[in-house]
């Protein structure tokens, strides 16, 4: 046969082909689920899209995956969950059993405190004696009347500021006796708050660094209590000189390529290897599933809702859970070893919701590299990581590298074994893990499709980073937003597009960060959006959102000012009170813009009926982004941000709308709070719109 004969030939057995995959495929709509069937046509027949995603739902098997871990010191069973035997080749050293097994969970964390420098040397007698001093002048100051609470405040904290310039190790034993003796809060939480081995030290470097009697003071007694002071205003961000190149005239993002790729967004996963099957999963207070807990009313040993295999609401991911999702992305996303994601992207958070005492530095350095394991084993593609507030010790403290008397290297331990840990796995290369350790495991890379990510440690906006509380009226004392800065200009100059990962959001409803840092990112969002940068995501919440960045420090609130849209992804784990998910999306690689997103969840309240001798739990297709927002968008425009605008100014319209998107918030889960009512659609479109504290606490409340 010649050759024009034979590609006749070719293109007619094409032709029947596809003919017959038509009809096969309509067949197959008329008997399946509507929404997974209209997504495997859209991505059959569109050249260059990524191929079909998976069926409507993948159960997983009821065997543990034992292969995952090479060696295990309990294996899995139904009725417990497995400890790994898990040797770590960055610090070289194999875990100990005792470290993560749930009957023998410690009491208190034993690793190195750190206090500033005094700046005189005293004998301890002459530190008995001004710690002394300091309780009757704090009592003394609390006591009496006159003042408001915020000046009582600020100057108590300037007594206890002499005491930690002077005698620093003194200070914790001082604020957990104020603490329980003015009752601030219960005797075990004053010593979670305040002993030295949980955040004393870390308080007393505040002290010991912060104007107390000026905004330092302000943001910090608003911290310890609303009670005491307000929360300061936003300082207008100074950007003068801030940008080393003004923002092109008609800056605009590149055409797409009309080629699509897989990309997996994973966060959240918080890893609880004590869990412990059929302990208490209803328990009164801290994280659930645990030795020892118990229900509101009951007492051990009774158990009012025993802890299933796979996960309960107000407990975080047991390995069983954990790997059931990781099992469950290839089927249901249309990937596999041999055609996996062309990347994935994880929004941090690693580590369970221990309380402080049970915490250490192995336990977090454990976590890290058992999930990042388990990721290398069940995603093919290079995973694009950063940290969460829990992916530390103590939690959520970092601190910059500015801190005086060589405190700004405290966390070094952390970023060296996470850029080593992604360098190993193959994920950056050198030069990114060079970075991931000096910018407190940030980096910047370009990843094998053209596309610059840049991650940042988001605990430098977070609240509950008590090392922000000094130097505030500098929104970038740790030069994360500098980095940021440099990498989005030179990804200008070279004409890249970017993607920004971080963890704690920058808005919403303003309750998580801090003012100053947000209303910074939000103008470096303005000056390099849209043409750089194409898309921003973080995790934290748990829960399934987004935010809109617009032009002007949203002064103009429109379709044509939106700017850049805010990926918030749903978390692994369940707590608290939802179900587990996760999500892809489909993207161009030309512009990078998103063109639909994909999200999974499994039920949870199903885990308690699940036999585990027979079956694992299900995930679940939850729902396609493009057509349960049917604005009437075009099929060939990317859902940026002048798309979610669209869609807010649907919701404005359609309280029913907003009702779909608190649905699937929580990712469907039973536990949900109802949002029906018209000023719940006021304050939930208004979050939506809010990507600062400044703008997300103006939102009405509802």
């Amino acid at each position: 046969m010649d050759g024009k004969k034979e590609a006749e030939a070719s293109y007619c057995h094409s032709t029947w082909h596809w003919l017959l995959y038509t009809i096969t495929m309509y067949i197959f709509c008329s008997i399946a689920v509507a929404v997974t069937c209209y997504t495997l046509l859209t991505f059959g027949q569109s050249p260059g899209k990524s191929s079909a995603i998976g069926p409507s739902a993948y159960t997983v098997n009821a065997a543990f995956p034992t292969s995952v871990f090479s060696s295990y010191y309990i294996p899995a069973a139904p009725t417990r969950e497995p400890q790994p035997a898990l040797h770590d080749p960055v610090l070289n050293i194999t875990y100990p059993l005792n470290l993560t097994n749930p009957d023998t969970i410690p009491e208190t964390d034993d690793d190195p405190v750190f206090y500033p420098h005094p700046v005189v040397n005293v004998s301890n007698a002459t530190a008995a004696a001004l710690v002394q001093a300091a309780v009757a002048n704090i009592t003394d100051i609390i006591r009496t009347p006159g003042s408001s609470n915020c000046t009582k405040c600020q100057n108590a904290l300037g007594i206890a500021k002499s005491v930690a310039q002077v005698t620093p190790q003194s200070v914790p034993d001082m604020l957990v006796f104020l603490c329980e003796e003015f009752k601030f809060a219960s005797n075990s939480s004053c010593v979670e708050s305040y002993g030295a081995t949980n955040f004393g030290a870390i308080w007393t470097q505040v002290l010991a660094f912060a104007d107390v009697g000026g905004l330092d003071g302000k943001y910090i007694c608003n911290r310890l209590s609303s009670n005491f002071c307000s929360q300061p205003a936003t300082l207008p961000s100074n950007t003068t000189g801030l940008f080393p190149k003004p923002k092109p005239a008609n800056a605009t993002a590149p055409k797409p390529s009309g080629k699509r790729v897989k990309v997996l967004h994973l966060s959240d996963f918080h890893l609880d290897p004590r869990y412990a099957v059929a302990s208490e999963a209803n328990c009164s207070g801290g994280l659930c599933c645990r030795p020892g807990v118990h229900a509101t009313g009951f007492t051990l040993p009774q158990i009012q809702l025993p802890a299933p295999l796979y996960g309960a609401f107000k407990c975080d991911t047991p390995y069983y859970l954990g790997l059931a999702a990781l099992q469950a992305i290839g089927p249901l996303t249309g990937t596999s070893a041999n055609d996996p994601a062309a990347w994935s992207i994880y929004t941090g958070d690693l580590v369970s919701h221990d309380t402080q005492n049970q915490l250490s530095r192995a336990y977090v350095e454990y976590t890290e590299y058992s999930i990042y394991d388990m990721f290398k084993a069940y995603i093919g593609s290079p995973i694009f990581a950063v940290l969460g507030n829990h992916d530390s010790n103590p939690e959520a403290i970092d601190a910059p590298r500015s801190e005086p008397d060589g405190l700004g290297q405290q966390f070094s331990w952390n970023y060296d074994h996470v850029a080593s840990l992604w360098q190993q796995n193959g994920w950056i290369n050198s030069t990114g893990a060079s970075q991931a350790r000096l910018h407190y495991g940030a980096y910047s890379v370009k990843n094998h499709y053209g596309l610059r990510i840049i991650t940042l440690n988001t605990d430098f906006w977070y609240k509950s980073n008590f090392l922000n509380y000094y130097n505030m009226t500098n929104p970038d004392v740790s030069g994360m937003q500098a980095f940021l800065i440099q990498e989005l200009q030179a990804a200008e100059d070279a004409g890249e597009r970017v993607w920004i990962l971080g963890h704690v959001l920058t808005g919403w409803d303003g309750t998580n960060p801090l003012p100053n840092p947000t209303d910074l990112f939000y103008q470096i969002v303005d000056r390099y959006s849209p043409h750089v940068i194409a898309n921003i995501f973080f995790g934290h919440t748990h829960e399934d959102e987004f935010m809109i960045y617009y032009a002007h420090n949203a002064s103009d609130i429109s379709r044509a000012t939106a700017l850049t849209t805010g990926w918030i992804g749903p978390s692994v784990t369940p707590l608290t009170n939802l179900n587990s998910g996760f999500r892809m999306y489909e993207v161009d690689t030309g512009d990078f813009n998103i063109y639909n997103a994909y999200t999974w969840y499994a039920n949870v309240s199903t885990f308690n009926s699940l036999d585990p001798n027979t079956t694992g739990p299900t995930y679940n297709f939850e729902y396609s982004t493009r057509d349960t927002y049917e604005i009437g968008w075009p099929a060939e425009a990317p859902l940026n941000a002048t798309y979610w605008h669209a869609v807010t100014e649907a919701m404005e319209k359609d309280v029913g709308l907003v009702s779909t998107f608190n649905t699937f918030q929580g990712k469907r889960s039973v536990q949900s709070p109802n949002c029906t009512s018209e000023a719940c659609k006021r304050a939930k479109v208004c979050y939506m719109r809010s990507g600062s504290v400044a703008l997300g606490l103006s939102c009405p409340q509802g």
